[in-house]
């Protein structure tokens, strides 16, 4: 009963300490992905091509909603796209509408989602782990009433 026990205390402390070491790894991976998401952001408000580009996967793809004639209507913009897009200049908005509030959903290993809150509009953003690096896959959009 004595190694039982003892046993079993051991067991606990292992799992304690597995759990320990990897909330480290979530929190990195938390602000990695935050990180991305503000990347994505600030270079299509100040027109940065090449940072538009390392936030993409190669598979990007974003689906835009948006009232057109009384109707929900759907577009779609590839990365390629995106960054040849961007490559005409940062956007005319004004600074002081250049806002952007980031909130990391949830990491689950290699993928992630998070949802990124503008003046004009809200994104939500799934991502993956590439080649060790955060990329976004993935983008719906909600442009503001």
């Amino acid at each position: 009963m004595k190694r039982f026990a003892l046993g079993f205390g051991l067991f606990i402390l292992l799992l304690l300490n597995l759990s320990a070491a990897a909330q480290p790894q979530k929190t990195s991976d938390e602000s990695a992905v935050r990180a991305v998401v503000a990347d994505y952001i600030e270079a299509y408000y100040t027109g940065d091509a090449a940072r538009m580009e390392r936030s993409l996967h190669p598979h990007y793809l974003k689906h835009t909603v948006f009232n057109s004639e009384g109707k929900v209507r759907m577009s779609e913009t590839t990365g390629l796209q995106m960054v040849q897009d961007i490559r005409s200049g940062p956007t005319d908005l004004p600074a002081s509408e250049r806002i952007e509030q980031i909130t990391v959903l949830d990491v689950a290993g290699d993928i992630a989602s998070a949802k990124l809150v503008t003046a004009h509009w809200t994104d939500y953003l799934t991502l993956s782990k590439w080649n060790g690096e955060w990329k976004i896959v993935s983008v719906l959009l909600r442009e503001a009433n």
